[in-house]
């Protein structure tokens, strides 16, 4: 936008728009509000919100890898939010974050792990056993 002032000519930047985002964390307390820039990314915003959560020492601990949290949009009806868009393309300002599920491991790991545990001696009980059926077969 030019604005011609007097006799001198000049570029009037218009100032970035801010949005009060609130950023929910699924099993936390309450939300965490700050102001964001209208062209950042959602990638930036969570990041913030991560410090900010991290600062504070609330509970559950989420880390600071984006990659590991799904971002929703609460005004839009549960979408999944990328990344990579301008949170004020999608004019979203309240954010739900939540942990991605753990890959399911194989199978064949699981069957060889129970095995191992019912080698495994367990209890008060089974030493006792074992440690009267050792004396009875030293007699």
């Amino acid at each position: 936008m030019i604005k011609e002032i007097g006799n001198v000519k000049g570029v009037i930047k218009e100032p970035n728009k801010r949005l009060l985002v609130s950023v929910n964390v699924l099993g936390s307390v309450g939300p965490i509000s700050f102001l964001a820039n209208e062209d950042d990314r959602v990638s930036s915003v969570i990041n913030t919100a991560l410090k900010a959560y991290a600062r504070e020492g609330r509970i559950p601990v989420l880390g600071f890898d984006v990659d590991n949290l799904i971002c929703y949009s609460v005004n839009a009806g549960f979408n999944i939010m990328n990344p990579q868009e301008m949170i004020g393309s999608v004019a979203v300002t309240k954010i739900l974050l939540c942990k991605k599920e753990p890959e399911p491991e194989e199978e064949v790991e699981v069957e060889e792990r129970r095995k191992g545990k019912a080698r495994a001696v367990r209890g008060w009980k089974s030493r006792l056993l074992r440690s009267l059926f050792y004396w009875k077969t030293r007699r």
